[in-house]
């Protein structure tokens, strides 16, 4: 009988090895600059976005999808590695991601048979600009270019030539095997200028963390008039996979690289810079307009796919796996979502210098609170890329004409900002009340940075950590030789021989050896008169005994 259950337990193994589903094939579409609402099913009624609202109603939709910087190269460091931008050596915007950090699609190509192929505007991890000549000169000595060697297709040249390189990248991919595809769009990037039938600037609802101001609304047109010639780039992205490879057993993620060049967005750790649209397609294993609000973090995007592939995530990855909420099993979500800003495109440091250009900063969100760490205060804030905006042209007039509101003052024209910013997300979901520092938010900014220190010093930061060491005890605590008590009050009477308030040298050095007593002799006589007063006597502070 136990040979028969054996023989019984193989066959059904056989079987269910036979109707095994294969790992699905995965299309990874980002856009550039693209903070969440702005698509018509996320609520903006005005925004023409059909093929992106059909794809999320057919799909699952996140609302708490947070990038790992507000920047594209650490934010797409962390898609491919699954490790925070600090974690992988890639804050400083130009650097090119390290040889040793490996991408989970080099995972998928050699794990799991995969051809890899990425194309579009370009994927920015193999060192974003070689300028100036010193630089470049560093790149090709070292070959620290590596994608070509990651991929088995790499291209870059831009969003207009996707057609061409998705068709060149299904010629190569042998028929036999899985593919990853990461396809990158340049809209809605700054400037805003494809979009050729915007929405009425009068029309459309200004975000709270934007204050209402005909600039802000011109800029907020032009900038969601980008997003809607991106869903028809799009379409056309969904058209060829469908017509080369079939979508069937396909995985397809759509989402953003970081926020909107606007301020507060793209370069700030606020949610507009941080919070970007999620929506994740999969036939037959996702429930058709499903939606989440669980936070999830860039770090994410490996071990989902990875898992998704029937692939055991490395240990060295951080992020969390989301694929049971993708099919519907149960899930532990997120306690926190973190992330980091550095030096941002060809910026260097000069006195001169503004956020926009070099800002160090750190940040924990949980789904009610939001902990900003400021490390470079001093640096005046301005929004990158738009500087010369219609919207911050306008907010500037504002400020010098005393018109703007108070909040976005101390938000903007600060100086020094904040070090530390609090905010209840729930009640002030635009972050514009900072509430570190009030005593009834103290346990909640003690837990934040708490969850924040763990996270820097898992990641090796190289930034001051925000919860500061224990002070160091005074010598006089340390040295119970040198403490203010009665014992040595009592001490000090009965070596004052001639009750003249002082202790000469040889009223000091009675009862002890010579070598002794004259290194305690000189470490507490503080002016060096040659006597010791009650006080130097009782009080002083000695770092050390003195060696005998």
């Amino acid at each position: 009988m136990r040979r028969l259950f054996f023989f019984a337990l193989f066959c059904l193994s056989a079987l269910s090895g036979l109707h095994a589903a294969p790992p699905p094939n995965i299309v990874f579409i980002l856009s550039d600059d693209h903070s969440y609402p702005f698509l018509g099913c996320y609520g903006r009624p005005e925004m023409k976005t059909p093929h992106l609202d059909q794809f999320a109603a057919e799909g699952m939709k996140f609302h708490r999808m947070f990038t790992g910087a507000p920047q594209c190269v650490p934010s797409r460091a962390t898609f491919l590695t699954g490790r925070s931008p600090v974690a992988c050596r890639i804050t400083r915007f130009s650097s090119p991601l390290p040889r040793d950090e490996i991408t989970y699609p080099e995972i998928l190509k050699k794990e799991a048979g995969y051809f890899v192929g990425v194309l579009g505007r370009s994927y920015h991890l193999d060192g974003s600009g070689r300028s100036p000549e010193a630089s470049a000169r560093v790149f090709e000595a070292n070959q620290l270019q590596t994608f070509k060697e990651r991929f088995d297709y790499v291209d870059s040249t831009g969003q207009t030539t996707i057609p061409e390189t998705m068709k060149a990248f299904f010629d190569q991919r042998p028929k036999d095997k899985p593919y990853y595809l990461w396809v990158n769009f340049s809209d809605p990037h700054h400037p805003w200028d494809t979009g050729t039938n915007p929405p009425d600037p009068a029309k459309l609802a200004v975000p709270g963390s934007l204050p209402d101001l005909p600039g802000v609304r011109s800029d907020l047109s032009r900038y969601e008039g980008e997003i809607e010639h991106m869903d028809t780039d799009f379409k056309r992205v969904l058209d060829i996979v469908k017509a080369r490879a079939g979508l069937e057993n396909t995985l397809i993620v759509f989402t953003g690289d970081n926020g909107m060049a606007f301020p507060s967005g793209k370069g700030s750790l606020h949610d507009p810079g941080l919070n970007v649209p999620l929506i994740v397609w999969w036939p037959g294993v996702i429930q058709p307009g499903s939606e989440s609000r669980a936070l999830i973090s860039g770090e994410d995007m490996a071990p989902t796919c990875l898992e998704a592939a029937g692939l055991p995530v490395p240990n060295r990855i951080s992020g969390k796996s989301f694929l049971p909420l993708l099919r519907g099993q149960p899930f532990q979500p997120r306690q926190h979502i973190f992330a980091e800003r550095g030096p941002h495109g060809s910026a260097t440091f000069n006195e001169g210098v503004s956020a926009a250009g070099v800002d160090y900063s750190r940040a924990v969100r949980s789904d009610r609170y939001k902990l900003i760490y400021n490390v470079t205060p001093s640096h005046r804030y301005s929004p990158v890329d738009s500087a010369g905006d219609p919207s911050w042209q306008d907010i500037v007039k504002a400020h010098e004409g005393k018109q703007l509101d108070s909040a976005f003052e101390t938000l903007w024209f600060t100086s020094p900002r904040a070090v530390y910013e609090l905010y209840d997300l729930d009640t002030d979901p635009s972050e514009l009340r900072n509430l570190a520092g009030q005593p009834d938010m103290k346990d909640i900014e003690q837990q934040l940075k708490e969850a924040l220190q763990e996270k820097m010093i898992l990641d090796y930061d190289y930034l001051p950590l925000p919860i500061a060491g224990a002070p160091k005890r005074k010598a006089a605590d340390k040295n119970p030789a040198a403490k203010n008590d009665p014992s040595r009050e009592k001490q000090f009477t009965q070596k004052d021989r001639d009750k003249d308030g002082v202790l000469s040298w040889d009223e000091f050095r009675q009862g002890r050896s010579a070598a002794e007593a004259e290194g305690w002799f000189k470490a507490r006589d503080q002016d060096a008169n040659g006597s010791l007063s009650r006080e130097e006597f009782i009080t002083a502070q000695v770092p050390n005994p003195p060696k005998k």
